[in-house]
């Protein structure tokens, strides 16, 4: 496995008293390794059936195949209905391993659908889809565990109703349910309207849920290699499984993580140096803020945890947000993802003879700008004492992009058993879920719109 872990700029070693000593992480090992227990032992069980999902889908790989080979057939188009961890995690798949201008190229090329994702109740966005695709050459994928998703389920009754009015009794044939298998609207709908569907597991929240049939489908779809994702989380489960910092690098990041927040560290920042992976910061933003982001630990006690996950991209934002990573507050930890040999290069032409300031790059790479920009910022950020820490890929394919998902998501479980808060609810999201039902007059939610009702009214000396 290619994927490395290289920590030495988070160290007081490197940093100074801006760093972590050996001794801080050495302290914290009784720590650590009761973390480690704790998810080793609720492997597989409540919402931990994520890590079962390396091991347990062979014969579910073998229908997704069958089922995406179908859908390549008969469609010019592949849309995702979700929202959150419903779309977040086909998103950075499709962008990781697929064409960067994917629905530009002509469909010899692309051997498979155009694809879209819906991920929001945005009417423009519905409408834009709408103005770009014939519904009747396209297949959806309504995800929603529950069923009760309102921006998903709404989508779906807009796709529905065009699909009816065009197909008739035939409309059936263009949806495919990813849900839950015993409960909730949309399994009863799937039911009754004869859908394709797959089931995502009890124990497999939505954050969590990109190495289960709601990213595995839609990977299939465009040809992704679903069988080389889940090898690659195979193999780095098996590092985890190891309680050792020197051999498991999810626990490594989860100490490192910890060791900061509680030095006043409450913003970690993503930034790929990388298009492919742009999207996964938005996917770890999710599962880093959502799980960890919590009120009260496991002991009923107010601790308000958690650290503000923040998305960059390198080289871009470079000339934009690291002016502040360089010399504002000493508030966060960078992480980097690296990726040391690009899938295609480009060799930068013979030019510009007359301005050294440019001549200089003739006959580079573009591959090496980007790893000297990556090494630059890096070295500049350490020099100055900002924490930061990189994980790297000899290149982006399959087998790694499982890989690194599983790391993020065992670092996510790691830092969570450390902070003794559950990673797997997600109350403060349901207060705004409940806050809008009411607002629609949804039958049960008649306490929450007399408390709506009884809200402070807005002043409009505050209003400008």
């Amino acid at each position: 496995m290619s994927i490395k872990l290289n920590y030495n700029n988070m160290m007081s070693s490197v940093l100074g008293s801006q760093g972590i000593t050996d001794g801080e992480i050495e302290s914290l090992k009784p720590a650590l390794l009761k973390a480690h227990a704790t998810v080793e032992q609720s492997r597989g069980k409540g919402m931990q059936g994520w890590m079962d999902s390396p091991y347990n889908q062979e014969e579910l790989i073998e229908r997704i195949n069958g089922v995406a080979k179908n859908v390549r057939s008969k469609c010019d188009a592949f849309v995702v209905l979700g929202i959150g961890g419903s779309a977040l995690g086909a998103t950075a798949l499709f962008g990781a391993l697929k064409h960067l201008y994917y629905n530009e190229l002509p469909r010899e090329k692309r051997n498979a659908p155009r694809f879209y994702v819906i991920d929001n109740a945005d009417p423009e966005r519905m409408n834009a889809l709408l103005d770009i695709i014939d519904v009747d050459n396209a297949v959806f994928n309504v995800i929603t565990k529950s069923g009760a998703t309102g921006e998903t389920m709404s989508q779906y009754l807009i796709v529905m109703d065009l699909l009816t009015k065009k197909l008739g009794d035939r409309a059936n044939e263009r949806i495919i349910a990813t849900t839950s298998s015993n409960k909730g609207n949309l399994i009863k709908l799937a039911q009754k309207q004869n859908f394709t569907t797959f089931y995502i597991d009890d124990g497999v929240g939505g954050r969590f849920s990109v190495l289960s049939p709601v990213g595995l489908l839609p990977a299939a779809v465009i040809g992704i290699d679903v069988a080389e994702l889940l090898r690659g989380a195979r193999d780095m489960d098996e590092r985890c499984k190891n309680n050792d910092i020197a051999v498991n690098p999810a626990l490594a990041i989860a100490a490192l993580q910890h060791i900061s927040m509680n030095k006043g560290k409450n913003i970690g920042v993503m930034m790929p140096y990388a298009d492919s992976l742009k999207y996964f910061a938005d996917w770890y933003a999710q599962l880093w803020a959502e799980s960890l982001g919590k009120e009260h630990d496991n002991d009923g006690k107010t601790v308000n945890a958690g650290q503000t996950p923040v998305k960059a991209l390198g080289v871009t934002d470079q000339h934009s947000q690291v002016q502040l990573y360089n010399e504002g507050p000493y508030d966060k930890v960078i992480t980097f993802l690296e990726v040391e040999n690009f899938k295609n290069d480009y060799t930068i032409p013979d030019g510009c003879e007359d301005y050294a300031d440019v001549n200089f790059l003739c006959g580079h790479t573009l591959g090496e700008l980007m790893n000297n920009e990556l090494f630059a910022t890096r070295y500049n950020l350490t020099r100055r004492g900002r924490m930061n820490y990189t994980v790297s890929m000899d290149k982006v394919n399959e087998y790694n992009i499982g890989a690194l998902i599983y790391l993020l998501q065992m670092q996510t479980a790691y830092a969570g058993a450390l902070l003794n808060i559950n990673a797997y609810d997600q109350p403060g999201v349901e207060g705004g879920k409940n806050a809008t039902y009411a607002l629609f007059g949804r039958k049960g939610y008649e306490d929450k719109a007399r408390e709506m009702a009884h809200a402070p009214k807005d002043s409009k000396k505050y209003i400008v």
